[in-house]
């Protein structure tokens, strides 16, 4: 058994202008969704969605995931900024610092995601959406390599990462100290391969954490992983 990241998805308050402004900075079309929100398709070898779902959750401090989009020139990565203050992003603080090179912006509902300079090495050939850039454990790594199939490509000084066979986006993990929990946030939807509750179990065995023992009312199954991020186990 093994799961599939079906989405990455976004706690929103207004889901619709929430993928607006995904879709608009990024060039990506709109989907069906049969779990009452919103998806884009991300066009990412790494096969995944880009999903926005209500929530009433409030944002109490930075996020725990953010995008890293990259750059093919530096007039590329100025014309993507541009782009996203055009389309209701404003610049940030995340503590970067004034000599960085890349530029650190927040989404029309505060998420923060940064646009990276070109010739970043490390997400060369990864896509417009270089990497999903956690603050997270070693162990959660391991644990989500695991749980999709998709090998360690850095394993460092408690810095992980993990890559689609196929290729596209990284997931990386920046290690210790862990950040408090935001309140709202981005999350992993998985798609099992076969029987939701036999892969529920294998994720359990894994390190994953049962938030409660009731479906939700699309079908899909919470669960925490071992950093205490929750996800989503959808019905296949």
């Amino acid at each position: 058994m093994s799961s599939r990241l079906f989405a990455i998805s976004f706690d929103a308050h207004q889901p619709e202008r929430l993928a607006r402004f995904w879709a608009g900075v990024l060039g990506l079309e709109r989907t069906d969704d049969a779990y009452d929100g919103v998806a884009l398709l991300s066009g990412n070898d790494a096969g995944y969605r880009l999903g926005f779902r209500s929530s009433p959750a409030r944002k109490a401090g930075q996020n725990r995931l953010h995008f890293d989009l990259t750059s093919s020139s530096p007039e590329d990565q100025q014309e993507t900024v541009a782009r996203a203050l055009d389309l209701g992003a404003r610049h940030t603080d995340v503590g970067q610092g004034p000599d960085v090179s890349h530029v650190v912006l927040a989404d029309p509902e505060g998420n923060e995601f940064c646009v990276i300079e070109p010739g970043n090495d490390f997400l060369a050939g990864c896509g417009r959406i270089g990497a999903l850039a956690c603050d997270g454990s070693q162990a959660v790594g391991c644990f989500w390599g695991k749980a999709l199939g998709w090998p360690l490509v850095w394993d460092q000084d408690e810095e992980t990462a993990i890559q689609s066979p196929d290729g596209g986006t990284k997931i990386t993990w920046g290690g210790p100290p862990l950040m408090p929990d935001p309140g709202k946030d981005v999350h992993f939807d998985l798609a099992p391969d076969g029987d939701q509750q036999a892969e529920v179990e294998r994720l359990l065995s894994l390190g994953a954490k049962r938030v409660d023992s009731a479906h939700g009312g699309d079908g899909a199954v919470l669960l925490t992983d071992p950093d205490g991020n929750e996800f989503r186990v959808l019905t296949g």
